[in-house]
Parts: structure tokens; C-alpha cells; sequence
């Protein structure tokens, strides 16, 4: 495997850095994978700001070119990020050879599409979270990337914060002894977001701040859980503005909350019969 590390990706914070391992084949015929930018919106910005602190920059990556469904867009943002190549289509971009990755920060609503196109043309994909709207969705489109071979990951960078990578060498260690509970809860007031509160944009406080804390359950338990126990408060547009989950794993439970109208204190605490972690 090859690592190209990353600073700052996913949800608008910069200074943090993320390993993207790809395949040894993707730099085995080209030595500088060249990616495209899938919409000129504001997380694409930040994802180029911060790919611009990547110290190996030019060197084994390189932002080649930028599409948005408005050129003018597109050619905004690629004057404002010095881009060299706009392309007028997201299928232009998808079709050329001088793009290998393709980087998607459009809407939540134009993920499945937008991946799908990219993947059916051969390109690897970096997609903001949430990857779909849908399990239905996200299953198709893991079946396409086996299929066509192409690498495809939902950009989830709070996996490979320093905090992540020092928790699973604890839990591993075996200090905390077996791990059988965890809580975590993340909220911020952005309700009023067109984006999260808008059912035709993907809205949704489980898609856009719940994703951490399931994640979270899932990076330590690293298995299905077996059952799963939820509630939650919906807007007068059927788009839940905050939710409450129970995962039982074999014996083991996490409690998560993510609300989109309070402030919570965004903690994670994971208990074992040796002693507790808290994050």
C-alpha cells in the first residue's frame, strides 16, 4: 500500500492530517496521482485549503482540475485555487484521462450519482460523508467499486485523528480490559441550515453530525451490532433534527445522541472492566 497524507479533510476543519492509503498499483504507472474537484461549494474549499499544507504537494498529488454544474462556479474556484483545468460537465471530467481521483463535495443528494459516475469511468473516489442517503444506495455502489476495482472511501476524517489512533493502541493493549460500554454525543445549533434541515437537500442531523458518533461505536466495537433501538424529533419536513440510538453488540451496548439544536459537550467515553477513556 502507498499513503498519501492529508490535512484538514471532511466538515470544514483544516490543520488536521489523515493517511489515505491507496493501492500501490495507482502509483506504479503514474508517479503524481492528479485529482479533479466534484463541485466548487464551500467544503470543496476547504478540502483544496488544506490539501495545499500537504508538504509532498506536486510531488506524488497534484489538484488538476475543478467541475461544477455552474462553469462560472468552476472557474471562480479554479482562479481562486491557482486550478489549471475547468471542465464544463461533471461527465467531461469523469470521462477524461487526465484525472485519476475524483474528490466529491457536491450535495448530499448528488453523492450516489455523482460517485456512480466516476466509478463506472474508472476513476477512484474520495466522497464526503454521508458516502448515500440510503443503505440501499451505498451497498450498489461497494458492489460497483468491487467490480470495477477503483478505490472509493466515504471521507470520514475523525478516523484518522491522532485521539483515534491513540485510543485503538489502549483499547488493544488491553489495559482497559474488556470493552463492554461506550457514550458518545455530538451537538451543534445548525438546525436552521438549509442543507440539514431541508429534505429535497439531504437533511438530516444523523447524516450530517450523527455519522461521528455511529462511526465512533463502530471503530471500537468493529462489528454489526445486533440490535439497534432509536428515537428521535422530526422537523415539519420529515428531516430529523436530532436523534437518540442504543446499539446492543453481543453482550455490549453504545449510547449515542446527535442533535442539531444543542450545544452538547461533543464527548465520547468508552468504559471497560479495567478502567473508562474519554475523548
Amino acid at each position: 500500500m502507498s499513503s498519501l497524507l492529508l490535512f484538514g479533510l471532511g466538515s470544514g476543519l483544516s490543520g488536521r492530517r489523515w493517511r489515505l492509503r491507496l493501492p500501490v498499483r495507482i502509483l506504479s504507472v503514474q508517479m503524481v496521482l492528479r485529482w479533479g474537484i466534484v463541485s466548487a461549494g464551500k467544503i470543496s474549499h476547504d478540502f483544496v485549503n488544506a490539501f495545499n499544507t500537504y508538504p509532498q504537494k506536486g510531488k506524488d498529488s497534484i489538484i488538476a482540475a475543478v467541475a461544477a454544474r455552474n462553469p462560472d462556479n468552476a472557474k471562480e474556484f479554479a482562479k481562486t485555487h491557482n486550478i489549471q483545468h475547468v471542465f464544463n460537465t461533471y461527465e467531461e471530467m469523469a470521462k477524461s484521462q487526465d484525472i485519476d481521483v475524483a474528490y466529491i463535495g457536491a450535495l448530499n443528494p448528488q453523492h450516489y450519482e455523482l460517485v456512480k459516475l466516476f466509478l463506472d469511468n474508472g476513476k477512484h473516489v474520495l466522497c464526503e460523508k454521508p458516502l448515500c442517503l440510503n443503505g440501499k444506495q451505498v451497498k450498489s455502489l461497494i458492489n460497483l467499486a468491487r467490480s470495477k476495482k477503483p478505490f472509493l472511501m466515504e471521507a470520514v476524517w475523525s478516523r484518522y485523528l491522532p485521539t483515534y489512533i491513540a485510543l485503538e493502541k489502549e483499547i488493544e493493549s488491553g489495559k482497559l480490559g474488556d470493552i463492554l460500554f461506550l457514550e458518545a454525543n455530538f451537538g451543534v445549533p445548525i438546525a436552521l441550515v438549509d442543507r440539514l434541515r431541508k429534505k429535497d437537500l439531504g437533511g438530516s442531523a444523523l447524516l450530517d453530525i450523527g455519522i461521528y458518533v455511529l462511526q465512533f461505536a463502530q471503530f471500537v466495537f468493529k462489528e454489526e451490532p445486533v440490535k439497534v433501538v432509536s428515537s428521535g424529533e422530526l422537523n415539519e419536513d420529515g428531516v430529523d433534527l436530532a436523534v437518540s440510538v442504543i446499539l446492543e453488540y453481543s453482550g455490549r451496548r453504545a449510547v449515542l445522541t446527535a442533535n442539531s439544536k444543542l450545544r452538547l459537550d461533543n464527548r465520547a467515553t468508552v468504559y471497560g472492566t479495567k478502567g473508562r477513556v474519554t475523548v
